[in-house]
């Protein structure tokens, strides 16, 4: 099945293009990231399967859907909106389709969970859960120790004190949970559903870096010298925000 989805991508690779997907137990499938729109004729995810949508995607339209036990759609992160328009199927429980923000790096914010329309038609489900959490925010830098001061000399100088430690890094902002439109049968029933939409938690507040060790005394046979005091830690970081919660507007018919 896999390569009837990577032949639909080579022919059309911005057009709707008709594929059956089918994926195994346990299984993880990737679809291929040329495609920006699928019309799926079939799509099966066996029981703890997961199909990975690329950032690329931006609409898929399903004529018959079947989620097994514990099955996942995982949608990549990306500013356009994901479009889910499903025609029939049967969603087992534990199912869930996922379109988390991403983790914050060092070089690079969060990312807020992905926008979606979804349109559920004649499907019928024992749960489902919708998660669009805002991913959470990179923890701040810890701070350089100060490096230690150096013994006096018997014949010269004196010891020094320890360098300061440096302060630690400020934790980064979460990323906001998506803005969801959902759009469900009037007989689809609502304990059958679940959503999260949280922002993303604030990155730790990074550590402080300890103070040098000042330079230690030192007896000599004419004179002794004195230690040196130690240098003061840094001040640790402060916590980043967590992002603001995001949005479903329902819509029943």
């Amino acid at each position: 099945m896999r390569s009837l989805v990577l032949l639909a991508a080579f022919f059309s690779p911005l057009a709707l293009a008709q594929v059956v997907i089918d994926v195994a137990p346990h299984e993880v499938m990737r679809l291929p990231a040329s495609v920006s729109m699928l019309h799926v004729e079939r799509l099966r995810i066996a029981e703890h399967g997961t199909l990975l949508i690329p950032a690329s995607l931006s609409e898929m339209r399903v004529a018959e859907l079947r989620l097994g036990r514990d099955a996942r759609i995982a949608i990549a992160p990306a500013d356009q909106v994901f479009r889910l328009e499903v025609a029939s199927g049967e969603i087992a429980s534990g199912a869930q389709i996922s379109a988390r923000g991403a983790r914050g790096t060092p070089q690079q914010p969060a990312l807020p969970g992905r926008a979606l329309s979804i349109r559920l038609q004649a499907v019928v489900a024992e749960s489902l859960l919708l998660d669009a959490r805002g991913g959470s925010g990179a923890p701040g830098y810890t701070g350089l120790d100060g490096a230690d001061g150096q013994a006096g000399g018997c014949t010269w100088g004196q010891a020094s004190r320890g360098h300061d430690g440096q302060d630690g890094g400020d934790g980064q902002e979460g990323a906001a949970g998506a803005q969801v439109r959902l759009e469900l049968p009037v007989d689809f029933p609502a304990q059958a559903l679940q959503v999260r939409l949280d922002g993303g938690a604030g990155g730790v507040a990074g550590q402080a870096g300890q103070g040098g060790r000042g330079g230690l005394s030192k007896g000599c046979w004419l004179y002794s010298t004195q230690g040196a005091g130690d240098g003061r830690p840094g001040q640790a970081g402060k916590a980043g925000a967590a992002g603001p919660s995001g949005r479903v507007d329902l819509l029943r018919f």
